[in-house]
């Protein structure tokens, strides 16, 4: 249609920002156990800091138990001192090369946190999808300025911008819901 304008760049943006939401969501703890919990941990081991996933194997063998099994026995301290000190609230429990997980119940006030936070979250991948929306319709209206399309290719390509912001605002609202549900109603 239009040179600026390129249809495929502006639903790659949009669902980036939506799978941008959906990353920042996982790592939100709900009291279930999940494994992305521990992918923000960084393990000082072989003189060097490594992601948790590096050093070990990460399973959720019950709703309220993470598993860590750590592959090198020398590991197991600086991945109990790393669970401890990232702040997760959770207390880790060393049985050999296997520390577990229990993962507590969490307070009315917390989930009431973790739900503003996931508000949050939302909102800003909702703000990212409209940025893409507002580049995609400067794009047409430089286009149709420069004579590149016409006044109703301008309007068709304005339309179909606005669809694709409100299909992935709605799809927000959705992952936004189930979120909110899953943190609350457990």
């Amino acid at each position: 249609m239009a040179e600026g304008y390129d249809r495929g760049d502006i639903e790659r943006r949009m669902d980036g920002a939506v799978e941008s939401l959906k990353s920042d969501l996982s790592g939100l703890r709900t009291g279930r156990a999940n494994t992305t919990l521990l992918d923000p941990v960084q393990v000082e081991v072989y003189g060097s800091k490594m992601p948790l996933n590096q050093v070990a194997t990460v399973t959720a063998p019950e709703p309220r138990l993470l598993s860590v099994n750590v592959w090198d026995k020398s590991n197991v301290q600086p991945v109990e001192k790393a669970i401890r000190s990232a702040g997760l609230g959770i207390n880790p429990v060393v049985d050999g090369q296997t520390i577990r997980l229990p993962i507590p119940d969490m307070t009315e006030e917390r989930r009431k946190e973790l739900v503003k936070l996931a508000s949050q979250y939302g909102e800003k991948a909702k703000v990212a999808v409209r940025n893409v929306r507002r580049d995609g319709m400067e794009a047409l209206k430089a286009s149709e300025k420069a004579g590149d399309i016409s006044q109703d290719d301008q309007k068709r390509g304005e339309g179909e911008v606005q669809k694709m912001t409100d299909a992935r605002i709605e799809e927000i609202d959705k992952v936004m819901a189930s979120k909110e549900k899953e943190i609350m109603g457990q």
